[in-house]
């Protein structure tokens, strides 16, 4: 029998929350892989009634190769419990996401989910937001050089995203340009946030500023957690 890997544990740790009736927003990526293949285990094996959304194309085909019940997000008010990774945490549960090409419909699952729980290794963390990654912000297309002048403004630095293939701009899901950008330290998560959320033309950025409950670190087999102290801010 193969050895569970840090990842498998963390995901395996995060199913034990789910319950029957619930309805649970699907992260995208490896350790979110995880964490689906094990609901989708519970869901045939002992019958856990549950339905689950997606964050992404990826999790929502996975979750249906499977055999998940899976809602539109357009048919959902709440959901009950949401789990994702991150790429960077810093000490206030503050997270940077977004790396990948479905940030709106992410912040939207965290902002709706009544516990947001997020799955991470020893490497994202981080004293402040922007550490190891820039900071991906979404734009309205015909908006983006008006945002990218208040952005260099504020001290950002960066330009638009290219796609894998390097011969083109990287395009969101719903059609978004994406620019990457880096800024003063100085600049912390809270600042960043604010600022952020002022600017027109700006679709979504990829700080969550107080929407984790709690973050789930595993290394060498030893799992630990950090409980959310301060009240969030969802609506």
């Amino acid at each position: 029998m193969n050895a569970i890997n840090d990842k498998q544990q963390v995901a395996l740790h995060a199913t034990k929350l789910v319950e029957h009736g619930m309805t649970v927003g699907l992260g995208t990526g490896s350790t979110a892989n995880y964490f689906i293949e094990e609901l989708a285990r519970r869901h045939t094996q002992e019958g856990l009634q549950i339905n689950v959304v997606a964050s992404s194309v990826v999790s929502c085909l996975k979750a249906q190769t499977l055999g998940l019940p899976i809602k539109a997000i357009e048919h959902i008010t709440r959901l009950d419990l949401y789990v994702d990774g991150a790429d960077e945490v810093t000490p206030d549960l503050t997270l940077l996401k977004g790396r990948g090409y479905d940030l709106v419909r992410e912040k939207l699952l965290a902002q709706t989910s009544d516990q947001f729980i997020v799955l991470v290794d020893p490497s994202k963390l981080v004293t402040h937001i922007g550490e190891n990654f820039p900071i991906p912000i979404e734009v309205v297309p015909f908006a983006w050089q008006l945002v990218h002048h208040k952005l260099e403004a504020m001290g950002g630095k960066g330009g638009l995203r290219q796609n894998a293939n390097k011969d083109g701009l990287a395009i969101s899901s719903h059609g978004s340009l994406i620019l990457d950008m880096t800024f003063p330290p100085e600049l912390d998560g809270e600042a960043l946030n604010h600022k952020l959320n002022q600017i027109a033309g700006i679709v979504e950025h990829g700080i969550f500023y107080k929407l984790a409950n709690a973050i789930y670190i595993v290394a060498d087999g030893q799992l630990s957690k950090r409980i959310a102290t301060t009240q969030q801010t969802k609506n």
